[in-house]
């Protein structure tokens, strides 16, 4: 860190403690050359997560996306929001601890997929059958078919 005083890159933390709610963390820093005192920031970083869609197109990770259609998948069955909201948390944090950027909308549709399969069958099947886009009735009912050997 670059004294702002001096420019000499050397300096030593003399305090430390976390503001804004634990989001960033103040350092109080003093110059091992001319000895005046500064105070830094550090922040975390967020590197946006691209989705990468089906049609090759890519848009920003949109996390009220993926929750409205699981949403929508868990409609009038007995699944309360907030446990939508911890899977949807689960899935994004598995998402941004992959090193990769960016992802496929196949990839984020699979984990939705595996989290609705332990949350609510019907909420699954309803998910995969927007999901996997069933061109007829033999496919969805392969899909229930794979769900119940599962069990």
């Amino acid at each position: 860190m670059k004294c702002p005083f001096c420019s000499f890159e050397e300096s030593k933390v003399i305090d430390s403690r976390p503001t804004d709610e634990g989001m960033k963390i103040r350092r109080r820093r003093e110059c091992l050359k001319c000895k005046k005192r500064f105070t830094t920031y550090e922040i975390i970083e967020n590197v946006p997560l691209i989705v990468v869609k089906k049609d090759k197109s890519r848009e920003v990770f949109d996390r009220q996306k993926l929750f409205r259609g699981m949403l929508r998948a868990c409609e009038k069955r007995p699944v309360s929001v907030e446990t939508i909201e911890n899977a949807v948390d689960d899935i994004e944090i598995s998402l941004q601890n992959s090193l990769d950027r960016e992802v496929s909308s196949d990839q984020i549709g699979s984990l939705a997929m595996e989290k609705l399969r332990n949350i609510d069958e019907v909420s699954y099947v309803r998910f995969a059958s927007v999901y996997r886009q069933f061109k007829d009735i033999n496919l969805f009912m392969e899909e229930v078919s794979n769900l119940l050997k599962n069990r």
